[in-house]
């Protein structure tokens, strides 16, 4: 990554961080609270899900007020750490 795209975000910034996991039991509840560890202000409303269509997946878009690069990367670290986690972009 060249030093332009590493600055591409001014901070601070709504940032919407999309999650795709197994729908499976608290998958929601344990995302958000993963995320408020790293994003206290997080709101309810700034949060929506959609199920696929069978059911086996749940597609949650996050919007945090991003306050620096650090939080973002650490976000994403802990979500692709998580076990049911499929994919977030």
């Amino acid at each position: 990554m060249n030093r332009d795209e590493h600055n591409l975000l001014e901070f601070p910034c709504r940032f919407p961080i999309k999650i795709v996991g197994h729908a499976v039991k608290d998958f929601e509840a344990e995302i958000i609270a993963l995320i408020r560890q790293h994003a206290p202000g997080l709101r309810e409303e700034a949060i929506s899900r959609r199920p696929s269509k069978g059911g086996k997946y749940l597609a949650l878009t996050v919007t945090i007020e991003a306050t620096s690069r650090q939080q973002l990367d650490a976000i994403y670290h802990a979500l692709s750490a998580h076990e049911h986690v499929v994919m977030s972009l």
